[in-house]
């Protein structure tokens, strides 16, 4: 009998390392990479208590304080799949127009436009949605507080860019208006973080790397890294207390899940991410 059971408990111990050898190879190589989209002019005078400086702060916060920003996207392979999130400026933009088109820079890396699956939104502002309709036939996944916005002719301002989404605006292409979080590929690998309180529908994107380990782009939760330690608000931002509930909550992530925070738009953080055209794995 003793036999019989240690034989059935090594047939059982042989199954279940099968079982998660077969599993480990299935598991989808998952990649970041990020993409220039834009250049901005020099230094940025975050502090600046008079003109375009005071919208990053509502406490005439960050006097004297100089950074420069940048407008970064990112390619996301998922096994055989991609994903672009954010797309910048468009190659439209004048000064601050990106050399190479997202297009032509995921052609460096074998990817065609017609091969992205999904290209996710941050927020709708122009220096995030600038080339999003070089991707027609992807499905867009973008908040559902941003595309109640987009949507609706009623509600368009100066600062929704609805121009680039005509695709989907026009019924002629695929969206999934997201309300919460979303795990876009279902396997926890990346992750859609509903952050509103910049936009009705912000959202911030957990990718989950098997060396380089967790990675959290912010969208505009923050636009730098000062602005992040202190909890900043912009005047523009959409709703005061959403956003400090969203830093709470994507700050709380960072040090649960030990993660590495990049903050878009500060050139500080581009080199968190290996230079392209290599990627982080």
């Amino acid at each position: 009998m003793r036999r019989i059971l240690s034989m059935l408990a090594i047939g059982v111990c042989a199954n279940a390392l099968a079982s998660l050898s077969a599993s480990a190879q299935a598991a989808p190589e998952v990649t970041l990479t990020r993409l220039d989209c834009g250049t901005s002019g020099p230094p940025t005078d975050v502090g600046a208590r008079t003109g375009p400086g005071l919208r990053f702060s509502d406490t005439y916060d960050f006097s004297g304080l100089k950074v420069q920003l940048v407008f970064s996207c990112y390619l996301i392979k998922h096994g055989d799949d991609y994903m672009v999130w954010d797309t910048g400026f468009g190659k439209g933009a004048g000064a601050t127009a990106p050399k190479e088109s997202i297009v032509e820079l995921i052609a460096k890396l074998g990817v065609k436009p017609e091969s992205v699956k999904y290209v996710g939104i941050s927020h709708y502002h122009g220096d995030h949605v600038g080339q999003v309709d070089l991707f027609p036939k992807s499905t867009l996944l973008i908040g559902k507080g941003d595309w109640d916005v987009l949507a609706d002719p009623a509600k368009k301002s100066p600062l929704v860019n609805s121009a680039t989404f005509t695709p989907w605006i026009s019924g002629g292409g695929k969206v999934e208006p997201v309300p919460g979080d979303k795990d876009v590929f279902g396997d926890g690998t990346v992750v859609m973080l509903n952050t509103p309180g910049h936009t009705p529908g912000h959202h911030s994107l957990l990718v989950n790397l098997a060396q380089k380990g967790p990675v959290l782009l912010s969208g505009d939760l923050a636009h730098f890294q000062e602005n992040y330690d202190a909890s900043g608000v912009p005047t523009f931002n959409t709703d005061r207390a959403e956003t400090l509930a969203s830093l709470d909550r994507f700050k709380k992530i960072a040090a649960n899940l030990k993660a590495t925070v990049v903050i878009q738009h500060d050139a500080r953080d581009v080199g968190k991410l290996p230079a392209f055209p290599a990627a982080a794995k």
